[in-house]
């Protein structure tokens, strides 16, 4: 179970992060101009931190699985932006999410691919 643990405090900061209006965030990070890129990687960590415990577990599917969650909790994401004030759902927000994971699971996939043939090799 402690495996799970960034994974559901990283979804609950993004739960958090989705429920602030455009104004709380533009002053919680003034740096930022542009929040679009943050779905790419607020989404290539969550299905980092997802991947990992369901690879330990050995888990049927990790990467499928890995991906069904993050669409479904990237989908539960615009849906609650749309109780939130100023906030809508957008699909192009969820296409962002999902393109971070896909992201996130190529690399991990070809590091994980990379290793076991280190590991036959010798």
């Amino acid at each position: 179970m402690f495996y799970w643990f960034p994974a559901i405090v990283w979804m609950a900061f993004i739960y958090y992060l989705s429920g602030r209006t455009g104004e709380e965030l533009g002053s919680m990070f003034p740096f930022i101009k542009d929040f679009n890129p943050g779905h790419i990687l607020a989404y290539f960590i969550l299905a980092w931190l997802v991947l990992w415990p369901l690879r330990l577990n050995k888990f049927p599917r990790p990467y499928l699985a890995t991906f069904l969650l993050c669409l479904f909790y990237g989908i539960s994401d615009e849906i609650h932006q749309y109780f939130v004030p100023t906030r809508t759902p957008d699909v192009h927000d969820l296409l962002r999410d999902l393109l971070g994971a896909a992201i996130a699971l190529t690399i991990n996939y070809f590091l994980v691919m990379r290793k076991n043939r280190k590991q036959a090799g010798e």
